[in-house]
């Protein structure tokens, strides 16, 4: 099997090898002169890096391996999901699932069409994982695992991250239904990020109106009266409103990458400023979110190295790619579902204007001498430090804490005329506000952070501040009505902490240039705080895999120019094992002409919406522009050229010699785009 495996991808490697002096021609073309150098994209969809993992794998594949390095993944569906339910925390005080689904019949992926025309039975579920770690858990999930299923074509699509490497990893498992064999293959990362341009996951934006959040889809779903694996019908916006959260949370992990491994860049500098970063990030989350103010957040060291790097690396600044899509609702301007199945396929229709192969403009950009820089760099190492071993870390922090001398701040209180409150200062610009008739703290800052919320006055609060400490003891005796001096005992558990991460500088390369190692990073400082993770190795991982075409490439000598060229722009998307995007290249060189006439419609009007104003397409064109890097700034230029020329010209030749006449887009959509013939024949 392995050696087939190695055959074809051989034959698929020197059969796009073959095209190199045609796409170097084409890609030769003069363009237009540069645009003024802007932000470097975090992640440039244009070069979505090799389908395979360089290193490690996917969450995915280690939760689901199996002692002899193999998949077992659980069938049905509700088995799965228990499975990863089983490794998250509860929230007491939320209503809500710890995982979020939402169900979406008529949707914007690129399986869509896949239950067609019974959308409403066999809706796509798209599940996020939000919640933190069950304790003990090895596994960071949150933020981190996607999952889209949709029944009938038996498959999963998955987004879930690769520590080792620093990204999402994008997977299929196919034949995914009852007496089935499940597989899991990587996926082509061409495809995935001509959507996922931030090579991550993506989602709509409010009101959610293509999930069952929105009233009309839910009452069709219920009104099909079938269980959706668990999933209620019927539910309001709280559901997807937490799978876009996390979405975008998910989305900052790349630009914490960057900033992590070239930000503080190489050497013993680039240490320190990691190790500065750790520790802020690590006070942070110990604080539950409570941060210093940025320039007492970071070791001032630290904060300039990465500024002065992330300067020079990247003048424009860091522009992290947009992951929300405009909301639409499918059901729009519809009295009630039709019953002809040509008019349900046609609810299928997404519109350019909410196509996720549009270009998007950044979400935000990270710019070095910003003034929330150094803030949104330490809080993104904290979305990373917090698994299931989180609450031993803390416990490991405290009983270090406990033989450390106590800190104390003593202020000054003055009685607020005219009211019942107090106000105290005292030195480093300490402040706290007393209601002294109803024994509350108001308010509390002891470095000029963001006031904590109220509290009551006790003789133990056990209060985690700003920085990491721990308020042990509020001593009111001094205070007279109001007036006088109040006394603050803290456990200094951050001085711990700060002994601890100095040690990881001799764990030999844990603080190099590399993603960021969660993992080994949380086991060093259980070391270095006296408890140590028990020893033991993990599972193997199964083997990454793509699924290769079954014959690969074909060869492409004798096959005309004009055809070609179809391979030279199409072949990173439509050369495939899958049939969605539809893989009308794969196959005999001979039946090239045949399979692209089969798709010539479809290809016609995506080839044409290039020449017509954004506002006027009714299409997104095709190629996508995130994929055209030689043309992305100079989307004209790509109009223009005589590259995209010659490909309309050749399908265009082919509907001329069916119906006897020259094509426009405008005729050919009359009855709209999903409609026109597909481009696979039915015996695909």
């Amino acid at each position: 099997m392995m050696n087939r495996s190695l055959a074809r991808l051989t034959r698929a490697l020197a059969g796009l090898a073959a095209m190199a002096p045609v796409w170097a021609a084409e890609l030769s073309a003069p363009l237009p002169a540069d645009p003024p150098a802007g932000p470097a994209w975090v992640s440039d969809p244009a070069w979505p890096g090799e389908h395979l993992p360089a290193a490690g794998a996917s969450l995915f594949d280690a939760l689901f391996a199996t002692p002899g390095g193999a998949h077992a993944i659980p069938f049905p569906f509700e088995r799965l999901l228990a499975r990863i339910d089983a490794e998250l925390a509860r929230d007491p005080a939320s209503a809500l699932p710890t995982l979020k689904a939402v169900l979406i019949p008529l949707g914007r992926s690129l399986q869509r069409s896949a239950a067609a025309p019974d959308y409403f039975r066999f809706p796509r579920v798209v599940v996020g994982v939000d919640a933190p770690p069950a304790p003990g858990s090895p596994w960071l999930l949150k933020d981190r695992l996607y999952i889209g299923y949709l029944e009938k074509s038996a498959v999963l699509e998955l987004i879930s991250y690769n520590e080792s490497a620093g990204r999402f990893e994008f997977q299929l498992v196919k034949d995914y239904r009852a007496g089935g064999n499940p597989q899991v293959y990587y996926a082509n990362r061409n495809i995935c990020t001509a959507c996922h341009h931030n090579a991550a996951p993506i989602f709509s934006r409010a009101l959610w109106d293509e999930t069952n959040a929105n009233p009309a889809i839910a009452a069709r779903l219920g009104a099909e009266g079938r269980s959706y694996y668990g999933i209620a019908p019927a539910r309001g916006v709280d559901m997807p409103y937490a799978i876009d959260n996390a979405v975008r949370r998910a989305n900052r992990l790349s630009l914490t990458q960057r900033l992590w491994q070239e930000g503080c860049g190489p050497a013993a500098a680039g240490q320190r400023c990691r190790s500065g970063l750790l520790e802020a990030a690590l006070r942070l989350r110990l604080a539950d979110g409570l941060s210093l103010p940025p320039d007492a957040a970071i070791d001032p060291e630290a904060a300039t190295t990465l500024r002065r790097n992330a300067a020079r690396r990247w003048p424009g600044g860091l522009a992290l790619g947009r992951p929300d899509l405009p909301n639409r609702n499918p059901l729009q301007g519809l009295a009630a579902w039709p019953d002809d199945p040509a008019a349900r396929i046609a609810r299928t229709h997404v519109a350019a204007p909410f196509d996720p192969l549009l270009p998007r403009p950044p979400d935000t950009v990270w710019r070095a001498d910003g003034p929330e820089a150094i803030r949104e760099a330490v809080s993104g190492v904290a979305e990373f430090m917090a698994d299931g071993h989180w609450q031993r870390l803390q416990a490991a922090l405290a009983r270090r804490g406990a033989a450390l001398p106590r800190i104390e701040h003593t202020l000054r209180c003055e009685v607020v005329p005219a009211s019942r409150a107090s106000r105290c200062r005292g030195a480093g610009g300490a402040s706290l506000t007393l209601d002294t008739a109803g024994q509350r703290i108001l308010a509390l800052s002891l470095a000029g952070e963001v006031p904590r919320a109220p509290f009551a006055l006790s003789a133990r609060p056990h209060l985690r501040l700003a920085g990491g400490d721990v308020l042990e003891h509020v001593d009111a005796r001094a205070l007279r009505g109001g007036d006088g001096l109040l006394r603050l005992r803290l456990r200094a558990d951050s001085q711990a902490l700060a002994v601890a991460v100095s040690r990881l500088a001799a764990v030999p390369s844990l603080l190099d240039e590399q993603p960021l190692p969660r993992r080994a990073l949380v086991a060093a400082l259980l070391d270095a705080l006296g408890d140590p993770l028990p020893a033991g190795g993990g599972r193997p991982l199964p083997p990454a895999r793509l699924e290769l075409p079954a014959d690969g490439a074909p060869a492409l000598a004798g096959v005309p120019p004009a055809l070609a060229g179809f391979h030279a722009w199409c072949a990173a998307c439509h050369l495939s094992a899958e049939t969605f995007p539809p893989n009308f290249l794969l196959g005999p060189a001979n039946a090239l002409e045949t399979r692209i006439r089969q798709c010539a419609p479809r290809i016609y009007v995506r080839l044409a919406m290039a020449r017509l104003p954004p506002t006027a397409r009714a299409k997104t064109p095709m190629p996508p522009e995130t994929l055209l890097p030689a043309f992305r700034s100079h989307a004209a230029a790509w109009a223009a050229s005589p590259e995209r020329a010659a490909l309309e010209a050749s399908v265009a030749a082919m509907l001329k010699a069916e119906s006897g006449r020259d094509p426009d887009p405008e005729t050919l959509l009359a009855r709209g785009y999903e409609a026109l013939r597909p481009c696979l024949a039915p015996d695909r």
